[in-house]
């Protein structure tokens, strides 16, 4: 159904936000660490347009439910369900002191749900964008993103830091963002495979997970619970010599944090020297520290890290949240047929759905469309 089908009109504009990857630097957004994320070319794309009253009406081409209410009915934990990603926005905007009124909008495309990909930032920075566009608010768009994670940690309830808002909002095509999330600082850094004759790989397993089930959360708060324990503000001043006044899941989950920060600082220091080959044994080392220590791995993620690597990759990692969703794998471009059917194959072969195979371009961050 066309925007005018949902609600008798044309929209003001469109909007695209792009899903992301995070090449490494997994789960330590929210420990003050340091990210390298790049936006992808898998968008969402929303049509909306202004109001003149109070009234919030969401829909989707892909979801069958949606909202219709008003700014006062949205807040903590309403709307429920996808819509809260979208509708928060207008939330933590007014919170913000905004002067934000109704929309109307519809949700055209979506980034693969559930696929690790970060498709409900991508709905939130789309939102976002077009708020602010059409409400004429001029925000930077670090604001925007802060907006957007307020949305989905105070609406949706999902704890999630600010990792998959800032790569929307603030990525550009050919490079990957490292974001210092202790003070929100950033820096485009050089990331082109093609360039080097490489490929990065997006295993999609088609296991869906959901950050809100508890899991995740549970994840962090034994991250902020290490943290106290040690007398820190957070892990990202912590070293592993300090790690050892914790046991148990306390220094699992911490020794995941501290390691991974370091790896982050490796990688972007052989980007720089245009050494992206040098990268597979550190995103290899990532993925066994989020399996082992972080316990957020599942079977299939697993799988495709190792067929991945089997078949020529020079590394491979679960990339997102984890408990599902995809891997990520760099191989040489005379590699990839090689490396995709031989995850394809061991996937068949242990019984599971087939996976969706797909190279990942570091693209641009969120941008208006023509309207069509």
């Amino acid at each position: 159904m066309t925007f005018f089908d949902h609600f008798g009109r044309e929209p003001d504009g469109r909007w695209a936000a792009p899903g992301r990857v995070n090449l490494i630097g997994e789960h330590v957004d929210y420990a003050q660490g340091l990210c390298l994320p790049f936006a992808i070319a898998e968008r969402t794309v929303v049509e909306v347009a202004a109001r003149p009253d109070d009234r919030v009406r969401v829909r989707s081409r892909a979801e069958a439910d949606g909202f219709d209410g008003s700014l006062g009915d949205i807040g903590p934990g309403s709307p429920g369900g996808w819509a809260g990603y979208a509708a928060g926005v207008l939330w933590a905007l007014r919170e913000a002191g905004h002067r934000v009124g109704g929309v109307d909008l519809l949700v055209a495309d979506t980034v693969p749900l559930g696929a690790g990909l970060s498709s409900s930032a991508a709905l939130e920075c789309a939102t976002a964008l077009a708020v602010d566009t059409l409400y004429g608010l001029g925000l930077d768009r670090r604001d925007l993103a802060a907006a957007c994670v307020r949305a989905e940690n105070d609406v949706v309830g999902a704890r999630t830091g600010g990792m998959d808002q800032a790569a929307s909002l603030l990525a550009t095509a050919g490079h990957a963002l490292l974001l210092d999330t202790r003070d929100g600082s950033t820096r485009q850094v050089p990331f082109a495979p093609a360039d080097d004759g490489l490929c990065l790989l997006v295993i999609d397993t088609r296991v869906r997970h959901r950050l809100a089930d508890g899991r995740y959360g549970e994840r962090r708060a034994a991250v902020e619970k290490s943290a106290a324990t040690l007398g820190l503000a957070s892990l990202r001043e912590a070293t592993l010599r300090e790690l050892e006044a914790l046991d148990g899941d306390l220094l699992r989950r911490a020794r995941h944090i501290v390691t991974e920060i370091q790896r982050v600082r490796e990688v972007v220091a052989l980007l720089d020297d245009g050494r992206l080959r040098d990268v597979g044994p550190l995103l290899d080392a990532s993925h066994q520290s989020l399996a082992l220590d972080f316990e957020v791995s599942c079977l299939e993620l697993d799988l495709a890290c190792q067929a991945a690597r089997g078949a020529g990759a020079l590394g491979a990692r679960m990339t997102g949240g984890g408990f599902g969703g995809s891997a990520i794998a760099l191989a040489p471009t005379d590699r990839v047929d090689e490396v995709t059917t031989a995850v394809r194959e061991a996937f068949a072969a242990g019984g599971h759905e087939d996976p969706e195979v797909r190279a990942a371009e570091p693209s641009e961050g969120a941008h208006p469309l023509p309207v069509l």
